[in-house]
């Protein structure tokens, strides 16, 4: 690398020839793209571990294509690939290796962290959480009066929310619905007002999820729900009702819980790369063990193919290259993630911490300011639900908003005239958006002139199409894993670190120095900026 790496991505051939490939492409369209190739539709698809990706919808040529995997070898992807399956410490700014990706790895692999075999101790913690998730679902494990549990609250924030909510609305479907589930995250009081509203405390049991067993929300929340237990059932409930996931096993322990009941996890699991980790035993209580080795293996079988495909047949990296393409060249800000599937509703919102907590950075590896947009925008909610909603923009609005739609030839419910429709829909929105519709078609059906403006579509909006038969545990797995490698693909290119997350600090520092001036009986000296101190004065006066 360069001695200025702010310059040198962007002053790399291949960058260049991007930028010369880029310009021409602005004013061509789909349609044409397609005309000139009958077979594009069919071509222009990538399969792999049950993933079907049809990207030829893409405002690319094959020229284009073979220019993005030359930038990503430019940028030695390949050797950063191996460098995060080894172990290396590429979490430079922490100081930490990167592996997830060893929380499914298969029993008897082994991986070496500073000397020690972490797979191996990897699996022993599932094996402890299999038994207890067999035990409460078996109906062994009993509460404080001898009542077996009957719902579970998850307590988190942030990766220890969005993971085990996003999986077990996923895989509801698979799920003990003799069980009631529960996620807590939110420090506003409403979130576990209502999450207990409704339940007996005497079945009802406590999974407190940080690593640190220090994050304030987390906390904040578990000490009033431990309140609310201990109101009704007693201290001595407290270590029947309530486990571990965490590694402080002093603040656990005076928190009341036996530390028998917690579940550790490793420095070198991000939190919003967490979810295969012990942060997923609500996942494994809900599906069961067996299930949750399901998911397991099915985000190793995208590992895999991450590790060893080239990349022009890598799903993950085509993925994060064409995130690339549109961010970097077309200048595009968000992108839309748009599951045909009501039971991924939580998919969208899970993403947006993966993709935005991870590569929404503003220096390179070498800390200089970069001087090329990173990470994009993304957002999105389930079909058909968002087409009554955003679609209008993403037609006809002024923004290019690549999308990607996610769907399942076989449904998980009985309505299949249901899911004909949802299908049809999904495929309509891909064909309407790359295709659009003409003003000589508009004048075609009769439209009057003056109307007709209204009803063109463009057109030449750029999508992904992911199908798989059906939506299972190992399904699921892949396509988390697929989006994870697509971020590290882009990270790669945009040479920043996708492992730390410095930007959430400042304001939960702030908020610290904050809450007591908000609640200080007599009137607090405040040292803020003007708006700051009107606001927290204006609060003290409504309060």
């Amino acid at each position: 690398m360069a001695e200025d790496p702010r310059t040198w991505l962007t002053d790399l051939p291949v960058w260049r020839a991007l930028q010369a490939q880029a310009a021409p492409l602005r004013d061509v369209h789909l349609r044409e793209l397609f005309a000139q190739d009958p077979t594009r539709g069919e071509r222009l698809t990538l399969e792999a571990e049950g993933l079907y990706c049809d990207y030829s919808k893409n405002r690319v040529t094959d020229e284009t294509l073979r220019l993005l995997v030359q930038l990503a070898e430019a940028v030695r992807l390949p050797d950063r690939i191996v460098a995060m399956f080894r172990g290396d410490k590429i979490n430079a700014t922490e100081g930490r290796a990167v592996l997830h990706v060893a929380l499914r790895a298969p029993r008897g692999s082994r991986l070496q962290v500073d000397g020690r075999d972490v797979v191996a101790d990897v699996h022993a913690v599932l094996d402890r959480m299999s038994d207890f998730a067999e035990r409460v679902r078996g109906g062994a494990w009993l509460g404080a009066t001898g009542k077996r549990i009957r719902a579970i609250v998850n307590i988190g924030i942030g990766g220890s929310d969005l993971g085990p909510a996003m999986a077990y609305e996923a895989l509801r479907a698979y799920s003990d619905r003799a069980l009631t589930f529960r996620f807590v995250s939110n420090v506003d009081g409403a979130d576990l007002t209502e999450a207990v509203r409704d339940l007996d405390p005497a079945e009802t049991l406590f999974i407190v999820s940080s690593k640190t067993f220090t994050t304030v929300e987390t906390m904040t929340n578990a000490r009033t729900a431990r309140a609310w237990l201990v109101q009704h059932l007693g201290e001595a409930a407290v270590a029947r009702h309530f486990v571990a996931v965490s590694t402080n096993a002093v603040a656990v322990q005076a928190f009341g819980i036996d530390t028998q009941n917690m579940f550790g996890f490793w420095d070198w699991v991000g939190g919003r790369y967490s979810m295969s980790s012990a942060i997923g035993l609500s996942t494994m209580i809900a599906i069961g063990p067996a299930g949750y080795r399901e998911l397991l293996s099915g985000l190793h079988a995208m590992d895999e193919h991450f590790r060893t495909a080239p990349l022009d047949q890598n799903l993950p990296a085509l993925l994060g290259l064409l995130t690339v393409w549109y961010t970097s060249f077309f200048e595009a800000e968000t992108n839309a993630i748009l599951p045909y599937s009501q039971y991924l509703k939580r998919f969208p919102a899970y993403l947006q911490q993966l993709t935005m907590e991870s590569n929404g950075k503003s220096v390179t590896l070498a800390g200089r300011r970069v001087d090329y947009p990173t990470s994009p925008i993304y957002w999105g909610e389930p079909g058909t639900n968002g087409q009554h909603s955003f679609y209008q923009l993403i037609h006809q609005g002024t923004r290019l908003i690549p999308c990607d739609f996610i769907g399942f030839a076989q449904p998980l419910d009985p309505l299949t005239d249901h899911h004909a429709v949802l299908l049809a829909n999904m495929l309509a929105q891909a064909e309407a958006l790359a295709f659009g519709k003409t003003a000589a078609a508009v004048a075609a059906e009769g439209v009057r002139p003056e109307l007709g403006p209204h009803r063109v579509f463009e057109g030449n909006r750029p999508s992904n199409t992911i199908l798989a038969e059906r939506l299972t545990p190992a399904i699921l797995g892949k396509l988390i894993a697929l989006y994870e490698h697509s971020v590290f693909t882009q990270a790669a290119i945009w040479d920043i670190n996708a492992f730390d997350q410095w930007g959430v600090e400042l304001g939960k520092v702030l908020s610290q120095r904050i809450a007591p001036e908000l609640t200080a009986v007599a009137e607090p000296d405040l040292a803020h900026d003007s708006s700051t101190n009107a606001l927290i004065r204006r609060v003290r006066e409504l309060g």
